[in-house]
């Protein structure tokens, strides 16, 4: 009984989460969303910092399960690592929890959201890195900076993703691909 009560706070701080932003959320809006006591949730957490902390966590797995099942070893890297990230990518733009707590890092610097956002960069830098790593072991990359690899090829995406649809229409997942393929890895030089 416990473990369904658990999975119900869990699933009403989400949504508030997602809905009204860590600041917006309090311990009793989410005991009347999970539709139990405020005590309820003590005995699972010990304040709003610890339920957020889980939550970000599962966050941070279903996004390795994104990324895993979009990454095929039998495709060259560049492929793989292309729907990866853009599979990624698009859960960040899509799922509502990630939308909010970008958006209220960017405008209210919350430190306990900040620490969401930085353990989900962490999380896509290291499952990156390590990728590059393997790609090397199989010669399929020369030898580089794994972990400054990692940082360029994100912060391109992230560039191509959101930063560039600001001011202009969306890059299609072709367009990206073909600019990511030849900036980075093949570079510009016509030597």
């Amino acid at each position: 009984m416990s473990v369904d009560r658990k999975k119900q706070i869990l699933e009403a701080a989400t949504k508030s989460f997602a809905q009204f932003g860590y600041k917006g959320t309090t311990m009793d809006l989410v005991s009347k969303l999970a539709n139990v006591g405020k005590g309820t949730i003590y005995t699972f957490y010990k304040n709003k910092e610890d339920l957020f902390s889980e939550i970000i966590d599962h966050l941070l797995l279903d996004m390795k399960i994104v990324a895993d099942e979009a990454f095929d070893t039998q495709r060259p890297f560049v492929d793989s690592v292309h729907q990866a990230l853009y599979s990624i990518l698009e859960f960040r733009k899509t799922h509502h929890l990630t939308i909010k707590i970008f958006q209220e890092s960017q405008e209210m610097g919350t430190p306990t959201v900040n620490e969401g956002v930085q353990k989900v960069e962490e999380m896509v830098l290291q499952y990156i890195k390590q990728k590059i790593i393997d790609a090397i072991d199989r010669n399929e990359l020369k030898q580089c900076d794994p972990e400054l690899t990692a940082f360029i090829i994100l912060k391109l995406y992230i560039s191509l993703i959101f930063d560039w649809e600001k001011h202009h229409e969306p890059l299609e997942k072709e367009k990206i691909a073909e600019i990511f393929e030849g900036y980075l890895l093949k570079g510009l030089s016509i030597r």
